[in-house]
């Protein structure tokens, strides 16, 4: 079993440590990746999921796909190096962290002088240089989404959809980062953990996390949330994001848009934590996002059970986009803001 907290992603002894994901909560098994072919396999299968995560995981599958590049010609190198880029990028559309992670490991190969062998090695200090950063924005998430938690009740009951935790990052998580600092400081009641069809990350993956660190944790369908909202369970939502526009719509799993408007009917607060990697500046706004569709076996079975007649059509989309203005606060790593805010920082990096 896993230490506490959970790293979901080591790099050890020259290759790449993955809990895979697909066999949580029953079975804690780490699979090995020693190159990227098997990195994107890993990513596009969903054994390292979440978009912090999937943007680490590509930068160390950028540096194994360097690695394996024979050649000591640097222009040779660069061109092969966008090959394997190529392949990463084709893994998830959504996620724009993926994207984000793997346009700084070519900026590394680009902008670093010397020989090939020394463009691996900035590569591969990069690739670890994106995780440590990664916790790091993460534990910021927390502390500073719990600044923002309502100042009553003293104990909050928080709703969580889909997993944004350690397993959803290099570790501690972006929403369940929030939920970790806020049960650090004694102010959390109880998770309310939506299932989150038709994957269970809810019920696999945040429900584990939860039960490994002992907070209180209640797993619910995702039909019950308005039911709970209206039976005064719920003081605030708290959910990540795979991207965000440039307007602060979020792309996150399906089902986020349906807990959103609920939360705004009933006046409980909605919260989106991720960090500022997560927002697409080029993207004004939430319709251009790309959705990912996924395989129907997703939605027709549930582990060898078919629940559904021969003959009936299939629609898989794996995210929806939360509008703006449905969002109370976008909580990253420098602070907590309301969604138009968010352009301040789209000016400090073209500066």
């Amino acid at each position: 079993m896993p230490s506490n907290p959970v790293y979901p992603i080591v790099w050890r002894d020259d290759r790449v440590l993955l809990i895979d994901q697909t066999r949580l909560p029953h079975n804690y098994t780490v699979v090995e990746i020693k190159c990227c072919e098997d990195m994107a396999r890993a990513i596009r299968t969903m054994i390292v999921r979440g978009a912090p995560a999937i943007g680490v995981a590509a930068a160390y599958g950028m540096y194994l796909g360097a690695r394996d590049i024979k050649t000591a010609d640097r222009e040779t190198f660069v061109t092969e190096l966008e090959e394997v880029a190529k392949l990463l990028r084709q893994t998830r559309p959504t996620a724009v962290n993926l994207f984000w992670a793997i346009a700084r490991m070519l900026k590394t190969a680009h902008e670093t002088i010397g020989s090939v062998d020394q463009l691996k090695t900035a590569l591969l200090v990069t690739a670890q240089g994106i995780q440590v950063e990664d916790l790091e924005i993460c534990k910021a998430i927390g502390d500073n989404g719990l600044a923002a938690m309502p100042a009553t009740p003293e104990k909050l009951c928080i709703l969580t959809y889909c997993n944004a935790g350690s397993l959803a990052t290099a570790g501690y998580g972006t929403a369940l980062g929030v939920v970790r600092s806020t049960w650090r400081e004694k102010r959390l009641a109880r998770i309310y953990a939506c299932e989150t069809r038709p994957r269970l990350q809810g019920a696999k993956l945040t429900a584990w996390e939860c039960v490994q660190e002992g907070i209180p944790v209640t797993l619910i369908t995702d039909n019950m949330a308005a039911h709970c909202m209206h039976q005064g369970l719920i003081d605030a939502v708290m959910v990540g994001a795979d991207r965000i526009a440039a307007n602060g719509d979020t792309a996150n799993k399906i089902g986020t848009y349906s807990v959103a408007l609920l939360a705004k009917a009933h006046n409980i607060p909605f919260f989106v934590a991720a960090p500022l990697s997560t927002v697409d500046f080029d993207l004004p706004t939430g319709d251009l996002i790309p959705i990912e569709e996924r395989h129907p076996s997703e939605i027709y079975q549930i582990g060898e059970t078919v629940t559904c007649p021969t003959g009936v059509e299939f629609y898989n989309p794996g995210f929806d986009v939360t509008p703006a203005e449905l969002i109370s606060a976008i909580i990253t790593e420098k602070g907590a803001m309301r969604p138009e805010e968010l352009q301040q920082f789209r000016v400090k990096q073209l500066a």
